[in-house]
């Protein structure tokens, strides 16, 4: 049988040589996130990691992507950020249960697979893996021809961390008159970039991209692509001291703090205690969205809720310099579980 090597692969949109690269270019950034406990390299058919040092351990596991963020990265050909985002988020999500990150997985799926737009991809990924601890041990890189047009991509993230059974942090405890603090967010973080195309027409023309806006300091597209801000670091070594955690992403405050409030109560949140950074308003103004649409979206610039005892307020804030005192815990007969004044 006469051999044509990958010639009908390749013609057919997919490129094994290519992707081969990809994975030469990956390990590296990969293997710079390892810790003793990772046993295998990239490239065996399954991640392993040692899990030692709990007594009563639970595993906490998530999985998110970018959503479309990815198109401005694409749009603005900058794609070294865009993992930074999906750490972040991942790592807010089971920190948002008391877990700390061990290992993580990325899958990267394109149209056409351009290996040094996978390692930009990547090195974002093992970079904020390094800054908490967490080994990337695996993932995968797709070429998808037919699915994804040339250009477009999509990046998906899985997570597993670990808390003590008796450290978990569900909302259980939360009572009336708790406090809840807020910390602020980055900008959009990855939510809402689905409406901040449609309202600055992005995917008909992208030059609203480069237009500089006095209020940002900087150009729209240099404000979309702010990573997500990751608040493990400063809330781990308190976490003793909440009661409460709710990654405002999307569906902002209304989808998300209901999330750990217990069944006759809400949250009475003053929307005047923080500062609304003015990317927040730009789209609203630009868009004609209403207020009340804004606070469903996005997280209006808090990107983690805390809610504690009253008793801890002072020492938290003096922990956590950024924070504010966003609102309280109210009782409430009603099915309503936020309510924004």
């Amino acid at each position: 049988m006469k051999s044509r090597g990958n010639e009908a692969y390749v013609l057919a949109g997919v490129d094994i040589k290519a992707a081969d690269k990809a994975k030469e270019l990956i390990k590296q950034h990969a293997r710079s996130t390892f810790s003793p406990e990772v046993l295998t390299d990239i490239g065996l058919f399954g991640g392993m990691f040692e899990f030692k040092g709990y007594g009563e351990p639970v595993l906490v596991s998530s999985t998110d992507g970018v959503g479309t963020k990815v198109k401005i990265a694409s749009l603005l050909d900058k794609h070294d950020t865009v993992g930074i985002d999906l750490v972040n988020h991942c790592v807010n999500d089971i920190l948002a249960c008391g877990a700390t990150p061990l290992f993580f997985l990325d899958y990267i799926a394109m149209g056409k697979l351009v290996p040094k737009r996978v390692e930009s991809i990547v090195s974002g990924v093992a970079k904020a893996c390094r800054s908490v601890g967490c080994a990337l041990i695996g993932g995968e890189t797709a070429e998808m021809p037919g699915v994804y047009k040339v250009g477009d991509y999509d990046l998906v993230g899985f997570i597993v961390g670990a808390v003590e059974k008796r450290n978990i942090i569900n909302g259980n405890s939360i009572s009336l008159n708790d406090t809840i603090l807020g910390l602020p967010s980055s900008g959009l973080h990855t939510n809402g970039y689905s409406l901040v195309r449609q309202t600055f027409k992005i995917d008909k023309d992208p030059s609203p991209l480069q237009v500089f806006y006095p209020e940002l300091g900087r150009t729209l597209g240099e404000e979309l692509l702010e990573p997500h801000r990751c608040y493990y670091s400063e809330l781990k070594p308190i976490l003793p001291m909440i009661k409460g955690l709710a990654h405002v992403t999307g569906g902002g405050f209304i989808g998300n703090l209901p999330r750990i409030l217990p069944q006759g109560l809400a949250a009475h949140l003053d929307k005047n205690t923080w500062h609304v950074p003015p990317i927040f308003n730009l789209i609203q103004e630009q868009g004609g969205i209403e207020e009340t649409e804004m606070y469903h979206v996005f997280n209006m610039g808090i990107g983690m809720a805390v809610i504690c005892s009253p008793q801890h307020v002072a020492k938290l804030t003096a922990a956590l310099p950024e924070a504010k005192v966003i609102g309280k815990l109210i009782k409430t007969p009603k099915s309503q579980k936020i309510i924004i004044t």
